[in-house]
């Protein structure tokens, strides 16, 4: 609880910078503020507790990944430095929205009612929305604003309906009500159609297939800091909040929910990992590389019950090699038409250091061991036997292998193409960002227990 009001405090603080013409003091302030906010969240892990007649509540689960979001979120704060340096008057403007859309995640996963629930989706989702279409003069960045808003609209519609049928069956948004009430033998029709479309909205949020035809465009128009911010923190937030609202529902008992997660689990690994092998653009190859990372991340759902833990250190590893990657992404690109493969080549001869980074974020993508990517898929594909889902197991590690192929398109680009031009100084927050994210995500690789010891 008070993790939320610090957060919200601290976005309001980011606009007065503004008005006060402090702007330099705006990102290492919000950054002080935000491992203030992490230490706060540390103190209330072992604290649980309701608040506001059970609107929010707070447990080791939504302590333990709003301090993943705190630290995805100084990481992108950090980016913006250089990101926005041609945009000093709107800065404020731009780490405002993040923080906000930070309080929003927050509340995704401490809501101990449906309408909380509600509200942090959509907080969350226009402070997308906007920084999805924040480069006005650019065409393709109004047009994946525009995409994102009407997709997103329909999901929040289709969210907000099932929460309707839900509360029509329960009388309740309550979500303690919900999950003891849920367990009766004899429920209305209705609330497992709520629920159905509950996940149908949040499906799409996490962009798995086959509600993930918006992400390939959005990656792309979106500006590379509003992608790098999709990519990893949304894409997480989403995906605890779905396992958050799928255990209050009781969905893991019905086995034809199960079967249903492990077709769109296949179907998402599967088609992420073919699109992205045709992929030149960096960035739609990396949104369709989500795809296929959501598709890993739903094979938690199978195992409601003790899965809280391999859920939070999958989504810790893929969003520090996220974070890694697009650190890179975002300085080889800069002041680009594009994002294609063709400006990497030769990286390695350029700047070694950052080529050695992206090299190491797409290997633990890929799976490769002593990066936490591999361990992450060697803790679930374990929980998904011991469900007795052999098959799914088999088709994620041909899909691993498939992957395989289009990271490596992006490292043998670097290291055996001959570079186009030299490359200017590095800025040292982009080598700082990438190198703590990275090194975080080898740490977590060699002692799993830092993060799967939090959860149990």
């Amino acid at each position: 609880m008070n993790t939320l009001i610090a957060v919200i405090g601290l976005g309001v603080l980011c606009l007065l910078f503004e008005i006060l013409n402090l702007r330099k003091a705006i990102i290492p302030m919000t950054i002080i503020g935000l491992l203030a906010v992490l230490g706060l969240t540390v103190s209330e892990f072992n604290s649980p507790g309701s608040y506001y007649n059970n609107m929010i509540t707070v447990d080791s689960f939504s302590a333990a990944f709003a301090g993943l979001f705190i630290v995805l979120t100084i990481f992108l704060v950090a980016l913006s430095h250089n990101f926005y340096e041609n945009h000093q008057t709107k800065l404020s403007d731009f780490i405002a929205i993040k923080i906000f859309l930070l309080s929003g995640a927050v509340a995704m996963v401490s809501f101990g009612n449906l309408a909380m629930f509600f509200l942090g989706i959509e907080i969350l989702s226009i402070s997308l929305y906007i920084l999805a279409a924040s480069n006005r003069m650019n065409l393709k960045s109004n047009e994946a604003g525009m995409k994102y808003f009407l997709m997103g609209s329909f999901a929040s519609g289709i969210i907000l309906f099932g929460i309707c049928l839900i509360y029509g069956a329960m009388g309740s948004f309550d979500v303690t009500e919900i999950s003891e009430l849920s367990r009766s033998a004899e429920l209305p029709v209705w609330f497992p159609i709520g629920v159905i479309l509950v996940t149908i909205g949040m499906f799409f949020k996490i962009a798995a297939v086959p509600f993930h035809f918006w992400a390939p465009d959005v990656y792309e128009g979106s500006p590379a800091l509003t992608t790098a911010t999709m990519s990893t923190l949304a894409k997480v937030v989403a995906m605890a909040t779905l396992y958050k609202l799928l255990k209050a529902m009781n969905a893991d008992i019905s086995h034809s929910f199960q079967i249903v997660i492990v077709v769109v689990s296949i179907a998402s690994m599967t088609v992420g990992n073919i699109m992205a092998l045709k992929q030149n653009n960096v960035k739609r190859m990396l949104a369709f590389s989500g795809v296929s990372h959501a598709g890993f991340m739903l094979m938690a759902l199978l195992s409601l019950a003790t899965s809280a833990s391999s859920l939070l250190y999958y989504a810790a590893a893929y969003s520090f090699a996220g974070i890694a990657a697009f650190s890179v992404i975002l300085y080889v690109c800069k002041n680009r038409d594009n994002e294609d493969i063709v400006n990497f080549h030769g990286l390695g001869k350029t700047n070694p250091l950052l080529a050695a980074i992206l090299t190491g974020a797409l290997l633990s993508m890929a799976g490769i061991p002593i990066f936490s990517g591999f361990f992450a898929k060697l803790v679930l594909f374990n929980q998904t036997i011991e469900a007795g889902y052999l098959v799914l197991v088999i088709v994620a590690v041909v899909n691993s292998i498939i992957s395989v192929g289009y990271y490596f398109k992006l490292i043998v680009a670097m290291y055996t193409k001959e570079s186009n031009e030299t490359k200017t100084g590095t800025p040292v927050l982009i080598y700082g960002v990438a190198v703590v994210a990275l090194l975080l995500n080898i740490v977590i690789g060699l002692f799993p227990s830092l993060v799967m010891d939090l959860l149990g």
